[in-house]
């Protein structure tokens, strides 16, 4: 396979990121079983979200789909609550895993810090064929 060029990879990028945040890709995994969808706010403005769901292809293990906090919001141990948060809702878990793009450094280091280390790489970030390339990090889950 080619590597896609920057300005190819920036729309599929943005492409992907709509069709995750779509109303029906947000309904469909708040119907979810066995998945948890946390969002942290103020009472005013939403901080950050996040969501978490059992492997229906891995054995015992959970992915962490999302993690985002807004970036007026980073810094405060918003990201530290929610995954600390999501970390807790999949007591058959043994691990969880996620994907995560190599030039984002700040989530990287965020996810090392919490006991993450990188296990692969993807070329395909998501489902089918985006042509986007992740890291691969798991950390174990405490029974």
């Amino acid at each position: 396979m080619r590597p896609m060029m920057p300005s190819m990879a920036l729309t599929r990028s943005l492409e992907l990121t709509a069709k995750w945040h779509s109303v029906p890709a947000l309904k469909a995994r708040l119907a979810r079983k066995n998945a948890e969808f946390v969002v942290a706010d103020n009472g005013k403005d939403i901080g950050g979200m996040g969501y978490a769901a059992m492997s229906e292809t891995l054995k015992k293990g959970a992915i962490l789909h999302q993690l985002y906090v807004h970036p007026k919001f980073q810094r405060q141990g918003i990201g530290r609550d929610m995954f600390a948060e999501l970390e807790t809702c999949f007591p058959d878990a043994e691990f969880m895993q996620l994907e995560v793009e190599p030039q984002n450094h700040a989530a990287l280091s965020f996810y090392e810090a919490h006991g993450f280390v990188k296990i692969g790489e993807t070329a395909n970030c998501g489902d089918g064929q985006s042509g986007i390339p992740t890291i691969i990090m798991e950390k174990p889950l405490e029974s």
